[in-house]
């Protein structure tokens, strides 16, 4: 079984994920994909983080109703900060059936070489890159284990939601209705 895995904070989840998710799904050869809650990316700051699993329930009433797209807390108990090498190897000793693809953004692609073992990430796992708008070709774009889609793409961001919610809009129709109706009820992102 083909896995995409689909690395982010999803601080909080939001439609532009989920459509990215979906396309893989519908576009590429994968079976399922795991939305995979990073609890720390060691190139980004922790600070504006909501809670791991404030942010995994908003991603599981995401994909709820979708048998092939599921959230992943898989990175919860491994070491902090999350390597994504690191995560791949324990995957695969947890499920030796499974093939792991990683799904990432032309940017994130653009710094696979800071990664922690990049190289034999880039030698033994597929990656499906969607491209940014405006972007040109990908650093690694050429490599034989990287495909490149063309996703369609909103201009929304985590950090524009977070801002909204700050303000007291309404992200409603930014995020999936089930987590729009989570936040509503709730103060996440209000202070």
């Amino acid at each position: 079984m083909n896995t995409g895995l689909f690395f982010g904070s999803f601080n909080p989840v939001h439609i532009g994920h989920l459509i990215i998710a979906n396309h893989m799904v519908e576009y590429g050869d994968l079976d399922q994909v795991w939305m995979v809650v990073s609890p720390h990316n060691p190139l980004k700051e922790k600070k504006s983080l909501a809670k791991d699993y404030d942010r995994l329930h908003l991603v599981r009433l995401a994909v709820e109703d979708n048998p092939y797209i599921r959230e992943s807390n898989i990175e919860f108990d491994l070491p902090k900060p999350s390597y994504t090498v690191d995560t791949l190897a324990h995957l695969a000793d947890k499920y030796p059936d499974r093939k792991f693809t990683l799904i990432m953004g032309g940017d994130n692609l653009a710094t696979l070489h800071k990664w922690k073992n990049y190289e034999q990430i880039l030698e033994n796992n597929q990656i499906y890159v969607y491209q940014r708008p405006g972007a040109g070709e990908p650093v690694f774009g050429a490599h034989p284990n990287v495909r490149i889609f063309q996703a369609p793409l909103l201009n929304i961001s985590a950090t524009y939601i977070r801002k909204a919610r700050k303000e007291g809009r309404s992200v409603r129709y930014l995020v999936p209705e089930p987590v729009f109706q989570y936040l509503d009820g709730s103060d996440m992102y209000t202070k």
